[in-house]
């Protein structure tokens, strides 16, 4: 499989298992509703675990700009398939919002609160504190990129067997970081979906948020270049 088919391919399983157990716990009418933050999170870190199990093998399973950004400035990754990886990782983001709508757009009907469906697609904080929120997800991605710089070889990247150890990472930070701001982490996780939410057709659904969008994306890349500053110096 091409590699960008394959960063496209993993990145639409993981928003589409990563947003369907956000969709199944806080929609209404739903077996899952009321799941609760276990129930996410775990549910999220086996979407990591399928999506960079899928594409390993292919592209390496970077599935996040963060990630590519680190790998390409320790010089494990070419810069000039940068750009081509982060398109193919918002699109398959996109398209596994996409889909999520699909599978629950009945439960979105249902649902009356705005930002549980807001919530079904992007992060949003629980305290609204620019700074902090921006701090939070630069610590939360340096403890993700960090740690994916020590399990990628610098051959291959991610290999298949290195979905769990990167699935248990994810987990790890949800359940520890994840409170203050939902834990994007990842660019395109946020971004591409943010993007669906604008573009599809839900009912009553409010805005996209757009004025908080910014430090899902600014904040993983800040603390993926942190990252990947403090592995080669003592490395």
């Amino acid at each position: 499989m091409h590699p960008y088919l394959a960063e496209f391919i993993g990145a639409t399983l993981l928003i589409l298992l990563g947003g369907g157990v956000v969709a199944n716990c806080i929609l209404k009418n739903n077996k899952g509703f009321n799941g609760g933050w276990i129930v996410i999170s775990f549910g999220w870190a086996m979407a990591v675990f399928v999506g960079v199990f899928v594409s390993a093998s292919s592209s390496g399973a970077h599935l996040n700009p963060a990630v590519t950004l680190a790998l390409a400035f320790c010089k494990h990754f070419a810069w000039h398939s940068v750009p081509f990886y982060i398109v193919a990782q918002i699109a398959g983001a996109m398209t596994g919002a996409f889909l999520v709508w699909v599978s629950y757009r009945k439960h979105f009907a249902a649902t009356d609160d705005t930002a549980s469906k807001l919530g079904v697609f992007c992060t949003a904080p629980a305290i609204r504190s620019y700074p902090d929120n921006l701090l939070t997800e630069i610590i939360a991605t340096f403890v993700l990129v960090f740690g994916v710089l020590y399990i990628a070889t610098p051959e291959v990247g991610l290999g298949a067997l290195d979905a769990l150890p990167v699935a248990l990472l994810v987990l790890a930070i949800g359940l520890s970081l994840g409170g203050a701001t939902g834990y994007a982490i990842n660019p395109a996780r946020d971004l591409g979906p943010r993007i669906m939410h604008a573009l599809l057709p839900i009912p009553e659904k409010g805005d996209s948020d757009w004025k908080y969008s910014w430090v899902p994306v600014l904040g993983p890349v800040a603390g993926a270049a942190l990252a990947a500053l403090v592995y080669c110096l003592i490395m």
